[in-house]
């Protein structure tokens, strides 16, 4: 059941960072349009574009932790025992959790600062926040997997 949300999950994310390149692109062709045919630019729009590939970074990365698709050094792991290969990817899942956890309260602290002092971006007057919180978003997502991967890999061994 859990896997199935995780897979729903990660293909609304999927649907939503599609939606959001569009978005992207399209408001980029806006601006160039503006720029060059009437010589006038909307401000901040270079802001909010890179806002939206900084969500599609930290958003994608959970997407590719899901599907396994992420890029691996495994040349060497490869020639070990199947046991030893099961108790390395074990011990990477709890290294990529102990990170992901870090990384998530760190920048929840930052986010949540940035929110108290309601700091904004220069020409968009985006709340700084929302950009910031996509680093604990995406984290926390990866720390999620990771641990159910874990878990599922650890009953795996027991059985």
């Amino acid at each position: 059941m859990i896997d199935r949300i995780f897979d729903r999950l990660t293909r609304g994310i999927e649907y939503a960072l599609a939606l959001a390149f569009i978005a992207a692109v399209a408001l980029n062709f806006a601006n160039v349009v503006g720029r060059y045919g009437f010589g006038k630019m909307m401000l901040g729009a270079d802001e909010i574009q890179i806002y939206i590939m900084v969500w599609m970074a930290f958003l994608g990365a959970a997407v590719i932790t899901w599907r396994k698709e992420h890029l691996r050094m495994d040349v060497l792991v490869k020639m070990f025992p199947a046991p030893v290969q099961a108790a390395l990817r074990i011990a990477e899942l709890m290294l990529m959790l102990v990170l992901a956890v870090f990384v998530l309260t760190q920048s929840f602290d930052y986010a949540r600062r940035l929110f108290d002092f309601g700091q904004t971006s220069n020409t968009a007057h985006v709340p700084m926040w929302i950009p910031h919180s996509a680093v604990w978003v995406g984290f926390g997502l990866i720390g999620l997997i990771a641990l159910w991967e874990a878990i599922g890999r650890l009953r795996r061994a027991r059985s």
